[in-house]
């Protein structure tokens, strides 16, 4: 089995922290590099990683390649509660990307423009929800939900794209697991 995917990319981190006591091949890409952009595009045509080859059948998407390991590996899928929460953690992490690229493209996303406005609403909305959620308990042990929560807020400091400190019980879960072996093992940084 083999991952594809960026060792920066918070969506691949999450998958090599989940598999990170499992036999599998990380293959780290430079997506922006000739060589590993047509790898990536064969094994996935949306062109985004990460990709999961296993025999013949290739994944695409870390939700979809999450929900494909659970199924091999006979555990118990997420609730209908915990994918609401991923979904959240992905609308805040799509919405960083998104910021990045455009940064990287020269462009100016401090403007008062509606894609930029909207974005930085949405980041901060999941934010306050999510805080919310780690307050209830809902990120209480250390499972795939909460792997995704950590590798965004880590995500959102390692690029400098979203304040978040400032949430009391966000700071709190990510203090309580930044020390984690894997979690140094994975560093972007």
């Amino acid at each position: 089995m083999k991952l594809l995917g960026s060792i920066t990319s918070p969506f691949v981190r999450r998958l090599r922290i989940y598999l990170s006591e499992r036999e599998y091949e990380f293959v780290n890409l430079d997506i922006f590099a000739d060589k590993d952009r047509e790898l990536l595009t064969r094994n996935n045509p949306a062109q985004k990683v990460p990709a999961l080859i296993d025999g013949d059948q290739c994944i695409y998407d870390s939700r979809v390649i999450f929900r494909y390991l659970t199924s091999k590996y006979k555990e118990v899928p997420l609730s209908w509660s915990q994918e609401n929460l991923l979904t959240l953690i992905d609308a805040a992490n799509d919405s960083l990307v998104s910021m990045l690229l455009l940064q990287r493209s020269s462009i100016d996303t401090e403007q008062d423009s509606l894609f930029f406005n909207l974005q930085r609403e949405r980041v901060e909305q999941v934010f306050t929800v999510l805080n919310d959620e780690v307050l209830k308990g809902h990120f209480g042990e250390w499972n795939y939900p909460s792997i995704c929560l950590f590798c965004l807020l880590d995500w959102a400091d390692f690029r400098g794209l979203a304040k978040w400190h400032h949430f009391e019980k966000l700071e709190e879960f990510y203090r309580k697991y930044k020390l984690l072996p894997v979690i140094e093992l994975t560093n972007p940084r």
